[in-house]
């Protein structure tokens, strides 16, 4: 009961999303590379022969966390466990954001994982970008460093996947083909 009168903060909702979002987005990719390796069954939906892919899960959630939110106007703890139902939501919806923008395609594209990466670090900005007032000319300068360091780390990333999808594309896509029923 204490916690429903403790203050929520916006930098607080946020961590709880990013968590949820990092959570939730770790938990689908695991869940799909086991379905498609064939290591656990086939645990995907079909309606008529038509696989509903998750994002629609994710559309589904925000749609009724926007409407609890709007409609209850919740503060406490409820406001706690919306952020992080909204945080799982958009991770199911980002995680196919290639297919959304698109409208089809593999759930391989390469814009899904850009605009998870977006989000994420978006939410980390809310939620973390107020303690950097406190931060020292030391910090500052850290920060930038790891800003850098990001960003290199970012282009190779990016390099190494372009590299990679030439070489295991196909193999992805094959593997993606034969989980469909």
């Amino acid at each position: 009961m204490a916690d429903d009168l403790a203050p929520v903060t916006t930098a607080e909702l946020a961590r709880r999303a990013l968590l949820a979002f990092i959570v939730t987005f770790i938990g689908a990719r695991t869940l799909v590379f086991l379905i498609m390796s064939q290591r656990i069954p086939n645990l995907y939906f079909f309606l008529r022969g038509t696989h509903v892919h998750h994002l629609n899960y994710g559309i589904f959630l925000l749609s009724a966390v926007g409407g609890f939110l709007l409609f209850n106007a919740p503060t406490g703890r409820m406001l706690r466990i919306a952020a992080f139902a909204y945080g799982a939501a958009m991770a199911l919806t980002f995680d196919e954001f290639g297919m959304w923008l698109h409208l089809g395609g593999s759930y391989w594209q390469r814009a899904s994982v850009d605009a998870t990466i977006v989000v994420a670090a978006l939410l980390a900005f809310i939620g973390y970008a107020a303690t950097l007032r406190s931060y020292g000319a030391q910090h500052i300068r850290a920060f930038c460093v790891l800003v850098l360091a990001v960003v290199v780390f970012a282009v190779v990333i990016y390099d190494t996947a372009i590299h990679i999808g030439a070489l295991e594309g196909q193999h992805l896509r094959d593997l993606e083909a034969e989980s469909s029923p």
